[in-house]
């Protein structure tokens, strides 16, 4: 009897940690779940969230080297390695001040279910999707 439960136990416990690892993916991949986006749009998505970390990263450093926010370009210019000024269908546009700064992605393909239309990140090294 004791075995049963044991093993009735485990099942239990496997079945739990399947069910968190399926929400958990369904809120990281974009249509997850639905199937409403294609596996080429959730890794363009997924190197944008790392773009927008790059760029992020990029402008604390500069941040806290010369106390201001650069533009991408002026980023460039003094050998700051950051990605490019797109990838796939989204490009990247940025709001820069001296104090504050807002990189946007924005997405010009065709229009997928599941796919956001805008990512972007700020000062708060936060990502936002719309």
């Amino acid at each position: 009897m004791t075995r049963w439960m044991g093993l009735v136990g485990l099942l239990l416990a496997a079945g739990i940690g399947l069910f968190l690892y399926s929400k958990q993916m369904t809120s990281i991949a974009p249509g997850a779940g639905t199937g409403a986006a294609s596996p080429r749009a959730t890794i363009d998505v997924t190197g944008v969230r790392n773009d927008l970390l790059a760029f992020a990263n990029a402008e604390k450093q500069q941040y806290a080297l010369e106390g201001k926010y650069l533009s991408l370009d002026d980023l460039r210019a003094k050998g700051t390695v950051i990605p490019a000024d797109q990838r796939g269908p989204y490009t990247y546009t940025a709001d820069i001040s001296d104090t504050s700064f807002r990189i946007t992605a924005t997405y010009s393909g065709e229009p997928q279910a599941g796919v956001p239309k805008t990512l972007s990140i700020g000062d708060t090294m936060s990502i936002e999707t719309q």
